[in-house]
């Protein structure tokens, strides 16, 4: 799969841009487990231009991580125009454009998912954003607004038309935020249009072998995007390559557990011990490697009230060494 002059290979998954998680260093240790692009956390085109140090530090990209897209979100021409040419001179391989963020201090301000209740005004966007860079253009949005309004068939034609290499469709509309099941059937009706020569990219609900294989199979996807499956668990590009893709296998529980030490400790040594350790709760919270765990609710409480690394790192040895052994997994 192509995007513009970017090769991704066959069948490329990719690690989807979330808020607070695709920081640098995550983004590398994604891709070290077998992802094979990732983005950015998607970053405001208003805050890149006011140049918010907290905005513009989500720019940097380690060599080591590409191919790499940054992802920019806003609601008028002008700021996306300006924030495309600032995110262009740190040279990423693709500029994203954000059309499918649900929250509500985005998408209710016009931004984001809210574009899908303003088509010409996204197709604007689109077309003036392409027209200012040459840096391949994307675009990732979802199905529509609600029930009643899944116009992502006829949408995405339009997009292409305004000139994107990729589109990306994460299969539920914004007023289902995450709930419910993704609906792979309406992404399928996307590239089953003869008239869109772009490559499709799925996202939802990918968490396993076989949903990853039915996403190519049945579905026909050219490229599948995970997202929230990898947070607390950057190590399910492996999980879902092994045995399909050629070099992968299944990560061991030691290495795992070393990966969740490596985030804390690069997470602190990205800001600092204090706020580093708010920033890893999230993943150690999602983390799929606890849920097995019988009566884990007192552990994981002191792990999320861990104030310090050498607190944090003893309580994850003592989940690994004593509690994993003792039961059967």
């Amino acid at each position: 799969m192509n995007i513009g002059h970017i090769d991704l290979g066959n069948r490329p998954v990719m690690l989807a841009p979330m808020e607070d998680v695709t920081d640098e260093s995550f983004r590398l240790i994604c891709k070290e487990f077998g992802a094979d692009m990732t983005y950015t956390e998607f970053v405001s085109a208003d805050a890149l231009i006011r140049n918010i140090s907290a905005t513009t530090r989500k720019l940097a990209i380690n060599q080591a991580e590409r191919p790499t897209a940054i992802q920019i979100y806003g609601r008028e021409v002008g700021p996306m125009v300006e924030a495309a040419r600032i995110v262009e001179a740190a040279s990423p391989d693709i500029l994203d454009i954000n059309f499918g963020c649900p929250v509500k201090k985005v998408a209710g301000k016009g931004a984001g998912a809210g574009m899908l209740r303003d088509i010409p005004k996204m197709l604007q966007i689109t077309r003036a954003v392409v027209d200012a860079v040459s840096l391949p253009v994307t675009v990732k949005t979802r199905l529509g607004w609600d029930h009643n309004s899944k116009i992502i068939v006829e949408l995405a034609e339009q997009l292409q038309d305004c000139g994107i290499k990729a589109i990306t469709i994460h299969g539920r509309t914004r007023s289902q935020m995450y709930t419910g099941d993704a609906d792979w059937e309406m992404i399928a009706r996307v590239k089953e249009n003869p008239r869109l020569t772009i490559p499709v990219i799925g996202n939802g609900d990918i968490t396993t072998q076989d949903r990853l294989s039915e996403a190519f199979g049945r579905y026909g996807v050219d490229g599948v995007m995970v997202g929230r499956a990898s947070i607390g668990a950057p190590w399910i590009f492996s999980e879902l390559k092994a045995g399909i893709y050629p070099g992968f296998k299944v990560p061991s529980l030691s290495e795992k557990f070393d990966c969740l030490r490596r985030q804390i400790r690069e997470s602190i040594d990205r800001i600092d011990e204090y706020r580093g350790i708010l920033h890893i709760r999230r993943h150690l919270a999602a983390s799929p490697l606890f849920k097995c765990i019988p009566n884990f609710r007192q552990t994981r409480i002191a792990m999320l009230r861990a104030e310090t690394s050498d607190w944090l790192l003893d309580i994850l040895d003592s989940v690994e060494n004593d509690i994993l052994p003792s039961i059967n997994l």
